[in-house]
């Protein structure tokens, strides 16, 4: 119980401080931020959910008697939340057989999927864009006036762009920014929770085994939802920022079934490693391949893509522990 408490208030602190390092407005502040629930999942994967809710309470309290309330707010729901919520379900399971002498015997456990934990990542990155976004305002005009009014502060500062220019640059960046923040924090939050099952799992913690991540398929209700968010993207209004948000989120989730896709489809290839490795580099650095990759996991989910592949190769391996 003593190591619990212990383990919950050095991820509190460690997250904590991570969260607040964006004050002092250096770059590594910046990589710090976003990697703030590395610690509480960490704490969430290795010694119980639990952990991570104690850790998160302490933390969400302690930056609220320096900083202020926001403060205490702006971290429970960005961070010690979905860190929590993304580490029980992580480590949620039930046993495979129903019957007791079976399960004493043999306890098999069947694990919360993948694909519905990249599903709540997806709530998470939404809730946290829209709650970001609801700060500068509560209707579509002052939200954009409001961003419009940053961004013109900042290419202000550039004299060598021409002003009709730059009013062209800041119109674009204020109709993508609601979708590029979402997708800034879709990938916060998947990266964080593979890194700290990835810590976990190195260190012998990790009590789930590790799971085939080729395996990974968004619920079908998942593509409904898209399709309505799409539709509500044209209403106009909050309601069409909203839906914006909700849409990128969406999109991003299939954007990493994506690449299961591709390492699926790439197991028998020579040169995989190469495939994967540009792939990957492709997105992180040009960014547009991340359209492709999103296509990808859109199309496994309408025509089955990796069930083609797998019926007329054989079933994926069975994960180890």
């Amino acid at each position: 119980m003593m190591t619990g408490i212990l383990i919950a208030l050095a991820a509190g602190l460690a997250s904590a401080t991570m969260f607040a390092s964006i004050i002092s407005g250096a770059l590594i502040s910046l990589v710090l931020f976003y990697l703030a629930p590395l610690p509480l999942m960490v704490a969430a994967l290795g010694w119980g959910s639990s952990t991570a809710l104690i850790g998160g309470v302490i933390a969400a309290l302690g930056l609220g008697v320096i900083f202020g309330i926001p403060y205490t707010a702006a971290f429970a729901l960005t961070v010690a939340l979905p860190a929590w919520w993304l580490g029980h379900l992580t480590l949620l399971a039930r046993p495979v057989s129903n019957d007791p002498q079976l399960a004493n015997l043999s306890p098999a456990l069947d694990w919360y999927p993948t694909g519905r934990i990249l599903a709540w990542a997806a709530v998470f990155a939404s809730i946290t864009t829209i709650s970001a976004l609801l700060t500068l305002g509560t209707d579509a005009d002052t939200i954009n006036a409001a961003l419009r009014h940053g961004l013109t502060r900042i290419m202000g500062n550039r004299a060598s762009v021409p002003s009709g220019e730059a009013d062209r640059v800041v119109d674009a960046l204020v109709a993508i920014a609601p979708g590029a923040a979402t997708i800034i924090a879709m990938m916060t939050l998947t990266l964080n929770l593979w890194l700290s099952a990835k810590i976990t799992t190195t260190s012998g913690r990790m009590k789930r085994p590790w799971p085939d991540l080729r395996t990974t398929t968004l619920p079908r209700m998942i593509l409904v939802a898209l399709l309505v968010a799409v539709a509500f993207c044209f209403v106009g209004g909050l309601l069409a920022m909203m839906a914006q948000i909700v849409s990128s989120a969406l999109l991003m989730a299939y954007a990493v079934t994506g690449f299961a896709v591709l390492h699926t489809v790439t197991q028998a290839f020579s040169g995989r490693a190469f495939v994967l490795g540009a792939a990957y580099a492709a997105t992180l650095f040009i960014g547009w391949p991340l359209l492709g990759m999103i296509s990808l996991g859109l199309a496994d989910a309408v025509f089955g893509i990796r069930q083609a592949y797998w019926t007329r190769r054989g079933p994926p391996p069975m994960p180890t522990a």
